[in-house]
């Protein structure tokens, strides 16, 4: 009886490490990781005031850990669902307008159109700019498991997109950073305007050392007449099982000669949103993110009602709420975001427009407002 039991747990053991084995050389192995920096790319890191001990560090401090207790139990939610945490009908598009977009005006003309979450085209001192592209069907590193989009009638594709100046990135995590689109478009753009580390990733995926710009927060790239910032936020990175935090987050001050613009990618409610707005503001528009929020997690994702008040923290005229619409990533209904950011900025009397996926906004033009979510 004894030799049997030992002999199961050597087979138990031994099949145990096989498992270890498979996974370390998947994640080694698969291009969809990307890859970590080294050489002049790690010097670079390791010289940036925001890097220490090894990894990047938020301006304030941030917790990403949960009690066992409450991971089990988010956990458990996520697997079983929340009632309403995707829409039961087909979510109705509207067909991207290029004409529209593109526009006969100057450098005072700044169009925007969402695809959802926090992919979007912007139109700004006569560049086009596409940020946070995910056009797969999965925020994932897998095309068969991880979060699934919601249903349209219609997705935006990498060939269906106009002629794209550049594209900005703001973190490497998977529903920002998708490795098949980015296959899709590396023939199609000239310029990647990444935070630190970040570059790694899109080398390994073969763009060019030349097309990438990697930025640290505060430092500028120019593009044209077109000054893009890279601004702090309260976020962290990584996408394998030992990078987390060894490429930066960021978010996106563009600042024309008349327009100016400000990208938030995911971040935490902090201090350094009025930071940003002395800094870079006013801003005619905001696109700040607006879902998969949690109590539990709160210091890297704003509550609703937080992101209404950094509209008007880092100084902007109009906000357009992004992060939600297409993806179920936390334990709220997807209805959630836009009706409780709606409620506490009627309050505060701000200006938000809440176009519907694939429709152009042009500043200056009737703001679309209608609440299309409510009829989905």
């Amino acid at each position: 009886m004894k030799k049997v039991i030992k002999r199961m747990a050597f087979i138990s053991v031994s099949l145990l490490l096989l498992l270890i084995l498979a996974v370390v050389a998947f994640v080694n192995l698969s291009p969809q990781f990307g890859a970590n920096a080294t050489g002049d790319r790690l010097k670079r890191i390791q010289a940036s005031p925001n890097y220490k001990d090894g990894t990047f560090q938020n301006l304030v401090p941030t917790s990403l850990d949960m009690s066992p207790g409450k991971l089990v139990l988010a956990t458990w939610k996520m697997l079983t669902g929340v009632p309403g945490s995707e829409p039961a009908d087909t979510i109705q598009t509207v067909p991207f307008d290029a004409a529209l977009f593109e526009g006969t005006g100057g450098p005072e003309q700044v169009a925007i159109s969402w695809f959802g979450h926090s992919s979007l085209l912007i139109r700004i001192q006569g560049k086009t700019l596409l940020t946070d592209p995910v056009f797969s069907e999965r925020a994932s590193f897998a095309s068969f498991s991880g979060p699934k989009r919601f249903p349209y009638n219609h997705y935006m594709d990498v060939e269906e997109l106009p002629k794209v100046d550049a594209v900005i990135l703001s973190h490497d995590h998977y529903d920002h950073l998708d490795y098949e689109t980015f296959i899709r478009l590396k023939s199609k753009v000239e310029r990647f305007f990444v935070p630190l580390g970040v570059g790694a990733h899109l080398e390994k995926w073969g763009i060019a050392p030349e097309q990438i710009t990697e930025l640290d927060w505060h430092e500028s790239a120019k593009l044209g007449d077109l000054t893009l910032v890279c601004a702090p936020a309260r976020h962290f990175s990584g996408r394998g099982l030992t990078n987390r935090n060894t490429t930066l987050w960021a978010s996106w001050a563009l600042l024309g000669t008349q327009k100016r613009v400000y990208y938030g990618g995911d971040t935490g409610y902090y201090p350094g949103l009025k930071t940003v707005g002395e800094k870079y503001g006013p801003f005619d528009v905001a696109l700040l993110e607006c879902g998969a929020y949690n109590e539990d997690w709160i210091d890297i994702h704003m509550m609703p009602e937080q992101t209404a008040q950094a509209q008007l923290d880092v100084k902007a005229d109009l906000l357009i709420p992004i992060h939600w619409g297409k993806f179920n990533l936390a334990l709220h209904t997807w209805r959630d975001p836009i009706q409780r950011l709606l409620k506490r900025s009627a309050d505060l009397g701000t200006k938000v427009a809440t176009p519907r996926i694939g429709e152009v906004v042009v500043l200056g033009a009737t703001v679309p407002n209608t609440h299309w979510w409510e009829t989905e």
